[in-house]
């Protein structure tokens, strides 16, 4: 009994020990964020008005608002999800349920996994191959769209096939059983059941879409365009382009104005987050197991 007692007590504080390792580095990825969270919020807000949201941008973008920037970002990435989120669902469904398990699943999967590896300007000189010049779709919200889908599918079909996989599989054969078909099981039993996973992987490919640079600047973005697109055709502004062009081209440009589009730039990607994370609630509450 004494050799357990100091045995137990030696558990205890390596236990103790591990927790505010884990606490200490928790803190030290959170609070960095946090801090530059703040201090985008701190020095943006003061350029946040209705005419900053609302009004097009004039005096070569030192004055006048961010609106084609907003619309355009919100353009591309509805046009991402559009292209992105049904093929990656469908991918997902296939290699979770349908594929025969051997050597070409395999290479498939680790093609994705690498895909998703691959640097955003890779992306945007292929779609500039592809979609603007070979397909000659031009500088426009289709080319990007097409751009950015191709970039957020690696990450959509992991997340999704990975939830699709953790329902168990006594769902599948109960289902069965009862004289469902394999889609029918898939579609009425399995899909909302993977639901909320299918919807994080969606949402986190949709964010970095909306804030990625590269893959728009050689495929949609345009420098300074005081209207908005009316055809999937044109080219339009985007917040993260547009923030690039008046941190780094445009000389004199106010802070202010710098930091009140980064910060509607977080925002724009928080909402979606904020959307996705009740959709997900609920989702879940609906959940079986």
């Amino acid at each position: 009994m004494r050799k357990r007692i100091p045995l137990l007590r030696n558990r205890h504080l390596v236990q103790r020990l591990g927790f505010s390792l884990l606490t200490l580095m928790a803190a030290l990825t959170v609070l960095p964020i946090i801090g530059v969270v703040l201090f985008i919020i701190k020095e943006g807000l003061p350029a946040i008005s209705w005419e900053f949201l609302t009004a097009m941008p004039r005096e070569g973008m030192r004055a006048g608002g961010i609106l084609p920037a907003i619309v355009g970002t919100l353009y591309l990435t509805l046009g991402t999800a559009i292209f992105s989120v049904p093929l990656g669902v469908a991918a997902a469904i296939y290699l979770a349920e349908y594929a025969p398990e051997n050597r070409l699943t395999r290479l498939i999967r680790i093609a994705i996994i690498n895909l998703a590896g691959i640097p955003s300007v890779v992306y945007g000189l292929f779609g500039l191959g592809l979609f603007v010049l070979f397909l000659r779709f031009g500088t426009s919200i289709l080319s990007a769209s097409l751009t950015l889908s191709i970039m957020t599918l690696p990450v959509i079909i992991s997340a999704a096939e990975e939830a699709l996989r953790a329902v168990p599989q006594a769902f599948r054969t109960v289902s069965i059983s009862l004289g469902a078909t394999r889609w029918q099981t898939i579609r009425r039993i399995v899909l909302p059941q993977a639901m909320p996973g299918i919807i994080t992987g969606i949402i986190l490919g949709l964010e970095r879409a909306a804030g990625e640079t590269a893959p728009i600047l050689f495929t949609g973005a345009a420098f300074f365009l005081p209207r908005l697109p009316h055809t999937p055709f044109d080219a339009t502004m985007a917040l993260p382009y547009h923030l690039f062009v008046i941190s780094t081209q445009v000389p004199e440009m106010p802070f202010q104005i710098q930091y009140g589009t980064a910060l509607v730039l977080i925002v724009f990607v928080l909402s979606m987050n904020l959307i996705a994370t009740i959709i997900r609630s609920r989702a879940r509450a609906r959940r079986q197991w």
